[in-house]
Order: structure tokens, then sequence, then C-alpha cells
């Protein structure tokens, strides 16, 4: 590995965002704690910043002006930002918004010593993620040609399971494969992934697995049905360094803690989720 100085990421994920800016899930109000967000990263961050990674469901409605608003706040950031769909995306617009730079797809960031591998785990009308062949594909190629860099992956649905019995049925439906690949590559440091509305940090076979809370609302972990957490918005700065160790920290906006736990939006009239009953 060549030397190279420590690079600072950003990662947010899974803002729900909507067309109608007063639109709301998990009892919040997804554009305004996204904006919350966004100004607690940047407004001072702890140094400069390479890249802003945002790892799925940007929007909850999948409608056209919902990213090209999103667009418009990545790109007063001036930075890098590199995005995947998450379950509930429409892939195709997502990628017609986000297709020029500074803005990216998916694909690939090469940054000195270190390449990002932004990978598509969408399944169409399904919570599940799934990598396609030609994901693989791509994946293979980019290991392949990171012999003398360290790699982070970056993709929305967790490859582990991660302790809750409810949101592990919808994690990646083939993990062995992409967990294979990745150990066989020598040279993958950590997993990123969002979906999971929760911060989860260990490690798998000598890689670090870490997922980061969402913008607008959590679930509380190792749970074994949808119970909805008090925990506020969040998100994650991960530091990586030229030796290849990571120096991350998950950073929650306190004063946006909920009062009492928020409604599951997508239960109707089951209380009980919101509960824990």
């Amino acid at each position: 590995m060549t030397s190279a100085p420590a690079l600072r990421l950003l990662q947010v994920t899974d803002p729900h965002l909507f067309e109608d800016e007063a639109g709301e899930i998990y009892g919040v109000t997804t554009a305004t704690t996204f904006r919350a967000v966004l100004a607690a990263a940047l407004d001072s961050p702890p140094g400069p910043v390479d890249a802003v990674l945002v790892t799925g469901d940007i929007a909850e409605d999948g409608a056209r002006g919902t990213y090209e608003r999103f667009r418009a706040e990545m790109l007063r950031l001036g930075l890098p930002v590199a995005c995947i769909p998450g379950n509930h995306e429409d892939p195709g617009v997502l990628a017609e918004f986000v297709a020029d730079p500074p803005l990216q797809y998916c694909g690939t960031l090469c940054l000195p010593g270190w390449r990002i591998v932004m990978l598509d785990t969408h399944l169409p009308r399904s919570p599940a993620g799934q990598l396609s062949e030609e994901e693989f594909t791509r994946l293979d190629r980019e290991l392949a040609a990171a012999k003398d860099e360290h790699v982070l992956v970056a993709l929305h649905h967790q490859p582990v399971p991660i302790g809750s019995r409810w949101l592990d049925a919808f994690g990646l439906r083939n993990p062995e494969a992409f967990l294979e690949r990745i150990r066989a590559a020598g040279n993958v440091r950590a997993v990123l992934w969002g979906h999971v509305h929760q911060a989860y940090d260990r490690m798998h076979d000598g890689i670090r697995m870490m997922s980061t809370p969402s913008t607008c609302a959590q679930f509380t972990p190792h749970t074994e049905r949808c119970v909805m957490d008090l925990r506020p918005p969040g998100f994650r700065w991960i530091e990586l360094m030229p030796d290849g160790s990571i120096v991350t920290e998950v950073v929650w906006l306190e004063h946006m803690r909920q009062g009492e736990r928020p409604p599951d939006s997508r239960q109707g009239s089951d209380p009980s989720c919101a509960r824990g009953e």
C-alpha cells in the first residue's frame, strides 16, 4: 500500500424525502431532519471532507420533484457525493438526477490509497435487497483493480445479521456470495450500509461492518418486531487512514430526540409496532 493522507467521509442515509416538503414518516418531517443533519455535519466539520456517501432510501415517494430537490441540496455542499438506491427508491429516476459530477450514481470513488465501491442492492417491489450478477461482476473488477489500495464497500442492505429478527428478514438475500468475495480479496477493510435505521459496528472475518442511523427516525436494536426508538436523527463520520485502519464516529442530533416513541407509519392501525407489544 502506498503512503497517502487520511481521508474523511460523511455518511448520511435513509432520509425518506417527499416531493411535498411537509411530508412525514415515523412522526417526523423528513425534509426538516435531513437539512438539520447536513447543517450539523457541515457547518463546522472536524476537518476537510473528501466526499459524502448517501446510502439509499433518499426518496420515500420516488417522485421526480423529490430527487430534484435532493440534487439541489447536494450541489450546495460543493463536495463529491456518491449515491446508491434503497428499497424505497425509483433507481432510474434517482440515477437521472445524480448522473453528473460532483454527484454520481453507484460506481466507484478513487481517493488516494483507497477505493470506495458503491453497490446497487435494489430489488424491485421488495424491502429486501439482492446483488445482481452484473453488480458481482463489477465488484470483482473493482477488487481486482484495487490490488495496491484499501477498499471500502457501501450498499443499502445489511450483509450480516444485526440481531433484530424482523429487520434481518429484509437484509441482503445473497450475502454469502458477497462475503466470500470480499474475504478473498484481502484488502476490503470495511462494509458500510443504511436501511436498518440504527448504528452497528462489528468485526466480521477481519472486516469492519457498520450501519448508520437514519436522518429521520430510528428502529430500536435487538427487537423481534418493529419497535420505534427514541434516538434522534444521526450521521456518521469515517476517517480512512493510510494504513487501512478506520476511525469513525456516529453523531446524534440530541436536541431532536423523541419525547415518545413515534408511530411506525407503515403499520396503519396496528399501534403495537410502535410500542413493541
